[in-house]
């Protein structure tokens, strides 16, 4: 019998897929994956299947979200089982949802299976806990390309109000915008914030600094890249470990 599986593949480290999702990938007879997915665990895929890339990049579609939905309902509806490969977590700014709408309509069974999502992972491998006793007790996560920023300019400044740490999806691009507005609203411009590049892979890239300055170094910064505000980055000096780890196994093997 034909199923969807709507899965979470994680931040980017192989090894953070869940079983569930390995089992999924193992069982496909079609994938549709997407750019943030490492593809690496298309490895594991049975040699018969079909692999469908739709990656998505700022400005730039490889597949439509309307042709993904109608592939998914196409290749199921054939018998197939059919695994759509998210990055991070499918029902986080994931469009998982919009998916599932779209098989729902149509009859075709489907199951999802979270992933962690790169707005906890990528500041845990950068040393940065979004929770931390007598920092920060609550974590807000939002996407820097929301309909509410484009119709309401006064959807940061409310937001400066309410949050102790400010994770931000896909907002690179705005971010001088988005740190405008949050200043404008409140926020304290001597905030820390980090960037982190690729978080949780070998690419990861850390930069920090405050609402103030982090404009001066946003030529440092690539997509994607996961935003952090808030007062629980100043832990990030003494926690950082992922980086640290393989800046000394780099270390070690140069010195063999």
């Amino acid at each position: 019998m034909s199923k969807v599986y709507l899965v979470g593949a994680g931040p980017g480290d192989p090894d953070l897929l869940t079983i569930k999702g390995l089992k999924a990938i193992q069982a496909s007879d079609v994938i549709l994956y997407d750019r943030l997915v490492n593809e690496t665990l298309l490895d594991y895929a049975p040699s018969h299947c079909e692999k469908i890339y739709c990656g998505k990049q700022p400005e730039h579609h490889t597949l439509h979200q309307e042709t993904i939905n109608i592939l998914l309902c196409k290749h199921a509806s054939q018998g197939k089982t059919v695994t759509r490969l998210k990055g991070g977590d499918p029902f986080i700014f994931g469009r998982g949802g919009e998916e599932a709408e779209a098989l729902s309509r149509q009859g075709i069974p489907f199951e999802v299976i979270p992933g962690i999502t790169s707005g906890a992972a990528a500041p845990a491998y950068a040393g940065i806990p979004l929770t931390h006793r007598n920092i920060s007790s609550s974590v807000t996560f939002v996407s820097g390309v929301t309909p509410q920023q484009e119709n309401d300019e006064n959807y940061w400044e409310r937001l400066a109000h309410h949050v102790e740490t400010l994770c931000i999806y896909m907002g690179v691009k705005k971010l001088p915008y988005i740190l405008e507005r949050l200043i404008t609203g409140g926020l304290n411009p001597q905030t820390p914030i980090a960037l982190i590049h690729w978080g949780t892979t070998m690419h990861q890239q850390t930069v920090t600094g405050t609402l103030a300055t982090i404009t001066d170094k946003l030529d440092r910064v690539k997509n994607p890249s996961m935003i952090v505000i808030g007062e629980v980055v100043r832990l990030r000096e003494q926690l950082q470990w992922f980086e640290n780890l393989h800046s000394s196994q780099s270390t070690n093997t140069q010195v063999i």
